[in-house]
């Protein structure tokens, strides 16, 4: 009995240190990436941007240039997120309105809409779906050129009764086969733009108060981009 329970103690031990030994390597391997990985998202997220506002068009840092929003009504977002805006010698530019459109036909899907300070569309992304591979999908950038159908447009340019696919009477094209995600993502970029135009002296005079300089990491993001090109 005396040697099973120090059989036993022996194994508690041994389980308890090599727990501990795993425990500090993930530990030491979280940490170790964790700041590539934060540079990585950084990147990421500031070459969409540029996608919609290039760089000649502003001297900020946008990915440091943001106000919370949390609107359901109109942006459809369930919780607070990010709405980035570029100045230039420290007068508003554009902002990069994020929304959701949740009636696609996958499922919800997340977008982010540039609107100029005149109240024009510098562009639109889509950041996540679930739509349809080879149909729905082509609201992706990478898959169709569909989604540059909105740059220029405005709240004027269609008329809002237009705002709709052709399908509805609208002004815009669908995909062959697929009303759906269309559907849902100009009614999204309808409600972006009505959102701006509810909020717009708001969002000047925000943008103005709070305008950001360029942070090192923002203008290094910038140049390597600038390289690719």
């Amino acid at each position: 009995m005396k040697l099973l329970g120090r059989a036993i103690s022996f194994n508690s031990l041994a389980l308890g240190a090599f727990a501990l030994a795993t425990t500090g390597t993930i530990a030491a391997t979280y940490l170790g990436t964790r700041d590539i990985i934060v540079k990585q998202e950084r990147a990421a997220r500031a070459k969409a941007l540029l996608e919609i506002v290039p760089r000649e068009r502003h001297d900020n840092s946008m990915l440091d240039s943001s106000i919370s929003v949390s609107d359901k009504e109109l942006l459809s977002l369930e919780e607070p997120s990010e709405l980035f805006f570029a100045t230039k010698a420290g007068q508003p530019v554009a902002f990069i309105i994020p929304a959701v459109a949740p009636d696609g036909y996958g499922g919800a899907i997340r977008l982010i809409t540039g609107v100029n300070v005149d109240g024009t569309i510098a562009g639109v992304r889509v950041l996540a779906h679930n739509e349809t591979p080879g149909l729905g999908d082509k609201v992706e950038l990478k898959k169709s050129d569909w989604l540059l159908g909105f740059d220029g447009k405005s709240l004027r340019d269609p008329q809002p009764e237009q705002w709709k696919v052709k399908k509805d009477k609208g002004a815009f094209d669908q995909f062959t086969g697929a009303t759906i995600t269309p559907r849902a993502t100009t009614r999204a970029v309808y409600q972006t733009l009505m959102y701006y135009q509810t909020h717009r002296k708001a969002l000047l005079e925000q943008a103005k108060s709070t305008t950001s300089a360029p942070s090192p990491d923002a203008v290094t993001v910038q140049s390597e981009e600038s390289q690719d090109e």
